[in-house]
């Protein structure tokens, strides 16, 4: 039996490859660290249900590849995503010096209030850094975006990330920001959520009726 959620929430994880977002999406999903991950071909698919104020919301997460030789496929899943994790190597000068242009794409292709959470993976890597948590703040401060560093491999902070991101998309719902009906927005009401609006709804349609008075209230 499908597990009821009020929420579904669109997710990217983009950035450049050999920077662990399969990884990433690996750890969240089965909660275990994936020894012999490859380089993604084209886009892997993963979905989790997890509840995030107060409500239940699943997240279908497309894990696009950070080949160049990808790029014209993975752009076109992009559309309609409501959130994405932008993902470097804290090990990898080269994969911080690329965001901007993964930035762009998320911004250009998918929902224009696309949520963002800079991700500076193998955070384990800590002799090995090149990237400095000083730097990588000042860079999510200047665009916009919110900011973690985690380890694919420990577990750490992975499901944070993701928590991070779906409470901000969360909030920006309740605050009428984001409009769930709005085409292209990456979100859509969960049966659970359908339910209690469809029967809130009959409720006010239903006239109060007294049989003593005779009379009705609508």
């Amino acid at each position: 039996m499908n597990e009821p959620y009020d929420y579904l929430f669109k997710f990217l994880v983009i950035g450049s490859a050999g920077t662990g977002k399969s990884c990433l999406l690996h750890q969240f999903i089965e909660n275990r660290f994936k020894e012999d991950s490859s380089h993604t071909i084209g886009v892997e698919f993963g979905s989790k249900i997890i509840p995030v104020g107060g409500r239940s919301v699943k997240l279908q997460i497309w894990d696009t590849a950070g080949q160049e030789r990808f790029r014209s496929v993975t752009r076109s899943y992009y559309r309609g995503a409501a959130g994405a994790l932008l993902v470097y190597d804290v090990s990898s000068r080269e994969s911080f010096n690329n965001l901007a242009n993964w930035l762009t794409d998320a911004r250009t292709l998918a929902s224009p209030a696309i949520v963002i959470i800079l991700v500076g993976n193998k955070k384990d890597l800590e002799e090995e850094r090149e990237v400095t948590f000083l730097e990588a703040s000042r860079f999510a401060q200047e665009n916009g975006l919110m900011f973690l560093e985690t380890s694919a491999k420990t577990g750490d902070s992975v499901e944070e990330a993701f928590l991070k991101c779906s409470k901000n998309i969360l909030a920006k719902i309740e605050s009428g920001e984001l409009d769930p009906e709005r085409i292209g927005s990456g979100i859509q009401y969960g049966e659970s959520l359908l339910r209690r609006t469809d029967q809130l709804s009959a409720t006010r349609r239903t006239p109060d009726c007294s049989a003593l008075t005779g009379s009705c209230k609508i």
